[in-house]
């Protein structure tokens, strides 16, 4: 988060109105004064206010997403009563859009179902994209696994690609039932899209959905920003050249939840840490009117241990460290090339280093040592070529080189694998309002020695002016986990084939949207009586999405709901069942409320899914996943004071997740015997977070108000 406060100095004032071509005002116009650091962003009721030191005729810009930018000459000393008229850009023209499964937060596009400062703003959510996104319909509310769980499949089947690049670990580390959040702020990314299902076929090597991250281009302008909290601290600074070609940004923040866990006791014991440090590297510059070079590059150190009691050994201690170090790195290019076509160039590299030791005591008074690298340098290349107004051409080709290592205690277990994948893809607009995307995907890995064929179609018909329909189908595939190849190279790759049928409405003040699909797996991996693909599945279900932001002045409020039928017969399942970490029923509800006079927001989330199955050893195999166990209950509550101190434009912000204290249980750990067991609950029933945020150099504290 960065913001700004305004020159003081100054010595003309720039004010004025923006409305569009029905004169209805428009906030959220990002005004400024051409090649300076002078600007504003109007209000709800259009208008702008600012002061600049520049004199004699200056140049004013106007852009908002889905409108023409302009641009107009006027005098400095006669500009305080302007009205600026804009025009809807052509992309927002009443035609058809492809898309299948996904959710889009972005603020290239005027309609989209989410925002960037969403993610931030959902209470509950503790500025967590993955959080954000659990929300969602088809998601699951597994917090006690990482990853993120869609429509049936496991954490591993989701993939998060940032600027077109995978991202191997998008998550700390995390330990036994607490998974590790999400590395990434959702401040560095301009648009996020979510699919659950039906992606494109630039992307692959993901069952059942990806994440896609869009990270941001130029900043308006130079700032900083520091952050207090109580789990600890972080700053940043972005410097954007005068020619505003290029800019350069670094950040730091350092995290300790050991005083926190001081005051408020966990459940299992602190035996380390937890700490974590971070810091990131931006790099960003305007090669022409139409290129971009980007870096982005981040490393993480983090140290976490607990100690809890143990069921198979009653009297004794169990303990569980685990030590990290994680870096990526992300380089990419895009340009127009002529006759309409599009270049775009990426490279990425990335290493994850796990050190983790668990013990028993006094029982087994000898540590065990486990030690898991991964390794991934990728390149990706890609062609677009426009057909005509609306239709589109693109192909290209990746290749990943990844080494994986694992080592228990003297034994050592490695791999290497070249994987190669060439795509092609089309978006035909037969009219404005019927359209298909019609593409495949060819990969091969060397590992497995195979290769796969994954055509992917969708067809999307505009039945009004913000309503649409849509079919999807198309077939996915991924190799098998790292920890299963390291054992058998004779695995093949797993499958799942998704069918999609969708309605959406979306608004600039309201979306609806309606889903029923149906996901068959093949080959999935079993471990028992040995290694092999005989594992089967499927997953099918209906899904609600309600958003509405006008009803209620200051209110911004959705709803989603999903149901899920889905059974898979995998590792060491005896047959097809549900699996422990998918629940029948899910579903969300959040709002926001701003008030005005206490520059404050409020947020409220409440989160529900039925119980999910868990295995208990003491019934028959018949009987196998046959118990559940209790419903998920969720209160997230949040208040944002937006204001100034010395000069700086300052967010606090006051956290509180399970409010009412809800008691959750995710399953149960049984002994080998199956005379105990305990229960999988969150380390901590409630979390309460405070923080102070100070930035310098772009008031986005607008972006709040215009967001309700």
């Amino acid at each position: 988060m960065t913001f700004s406060p305004v020159l003081l100095f100054a010595q003309a004032k720039i004010s004025g109105k923006v409305t569009d071509t029905k004169k209805h005002p428009l906030a959220g116009v990002n005004i400024a004064v051409k090649d300076s650091y002078d600007g504003a962003t109007t209000t709800k009721e259009g208008t702008f206010s600012f002061v600049t030191s520049n004199k004699g005729v200056i140049t004013i810009t106007a852009t908002l997403p889905g409108y023409q930018p302009l641009e107009m000459k006027v005098p400095a000393d006669s500009a305080d009563q302007l009205n600026i008229i804009m025009k809807t850009g052509s992309n927002n023209l009443k035609v058809v859009t492809i898309s299948s499964g996904s959710f889009e937060a972005s603020d290239e596009k005027k309609n989209t179902v989410l925002k960037p400062l969403d993610i931030v703003t959902t209470a509950g959510a503790g500025a967590d994209i993955v959080n954000a996104i659990k929300t969602l319909p088809g998601t699951q509310q597994t917090n006690d696994k990482e990853g993120l769980f869609v429509r049936g499949g496991t954490g591993y089947e989701t993939q998060t690609i940032i600027d077109g690049m995978l991202v191997r670990n998008p998550f700390y580390s995390g330990l036994p039932d607490m998974p590790g959040r999400g590395r990434f702020s959702p401040f560095l990314f301009k648009g996020t899209t979510f699919s659950s299902g039906g992606y494109s076929a630039q992307y692959g090597q993901g069952l059942s959905s990806a994440l896609i991250l869009e990270s941001q281009d130029l900043p308006t302008r130079s700032s900083s920003s520091v952050g207090v909290s109580v789990i600890g601290v972080n700053a940043g600074l972005d410097n954007l050249s005068k020619d505003k070609k290029t800019s350069y940004g670094v950040e730091a923040d350092y995290t300790n939840l050991a005083p926190y866990f001081g005051v408020v006791k966990p459940k299992q014991e602190v035996n380390l840490g937890p700490e974590i440090i971070g810091t990131s590297a931006n790099f960003r510059h305007k090669t022409s009117k139409t290129g971009m070079l980007k870096f982005y590059g981040y490393a993480n150190w983090s140290k976490m241990g607990f100690t809890n009691n143990s069921i198979e050994y009653p009297g004794s201690q169990e303990s569980y460290q685990m030590r990290n170090n994680n870096a990526y790195t992300n380089l990419t290019y895009q340009d127009k090339i002529g006759n309409g076509w599009r270049l775009y160039a990426g490279a990425s590299w990335s290493t994850n280093y796990d050190r983790i030791t668990t013990d028993t005591l006094p029982k087994i008074p000898y540590p065990t040592g486990i030690k898991v690298r991964s390794d991934l340098t990728q390149t990706r290349l890609m062609l677009t070529k426009g057909l005509g107004r609306f239709s589109a051409l693109r192909f290209g080709g990746e290749y990943q080189y990844a080494q994986e290592s694992a080592a228990f205690n003297n034994n050592k277990l490695t791999y290497t694998d070249n994987y190669t994948a060439a795509f092609a893809e089309a978006d035909v607009y037969f009219t404005p309002s019927l359209a298909a995307r019609i593409g495949g995907r060819a990969e091969y890995t060397s590992v497995l020695a195979k290769t796969n064929l994954a055509p992917r179609v969708s067809l999307s018909y505009k039945v009004s002016a913000n309503g649409q329909f849509t079919l999807a189908y198309g077939d996915y595939y991924q190799k098998p986990e790292p920890q299963y190849i390291r054992f058998d190279r004779g695995l093949d790759y797993m499958k799942a084939t998704h069918y999609i049928a969708s309605y959406q409405y979306v608004s600039e003040f309201r979306t609806f949207r309606t889903e029923v699909f149906y996901k068959k797996y093949h080959n999935l991996v079993k471990t028992v009586p040995d290694y092999n693909n005989d594992g089967t599945g499927y997953a099918q279900g209906v899904e609600l999405f309600w958003r509405d932001k006008k009803t209620v002045r200051n209110l911004d409020y959705w709803v989603s709901y999903s149901y899920l039928d889905t059974k898979r017969n995998y590792l060491n399942y005896p047959f097809q069942v549900q699996p422990d970490f998918a629940a029948n029923h899910t579903a969300s509800l959040v709002g926001k409320y701003f008030v005005e006079k206490l520059s404050t927001n409020f947020g409220l989330t409440y989160s529900f899914a039925s119980g999910r199955p868990y295995y208990n050893p003491n019934l028959p195999v018949s009987k196998f996943m046959s118990e559940k166990t209790i419903d998920y209950n969720s209160v997230g509550a949040s208040i944002s004071y937006l204001t100034s101190i010395r000069k700086a434009f300052t967010i606090i912000v006051f956290q509180v997740t399970n409010v009412l204290g809800n008691k959750q249980v995710f399953g149960y750990h049984y002994s080998t015997d199956g005379m105990r067991r305990s229960e999988v609950v969150p380390n901590v029933p409630r979390f309460i977070y405070l923080g102070l945020f100070m930035n310098f150099g772009i008031d986005r504290r607008q972006d709040v108000l215009n967001n309700l």
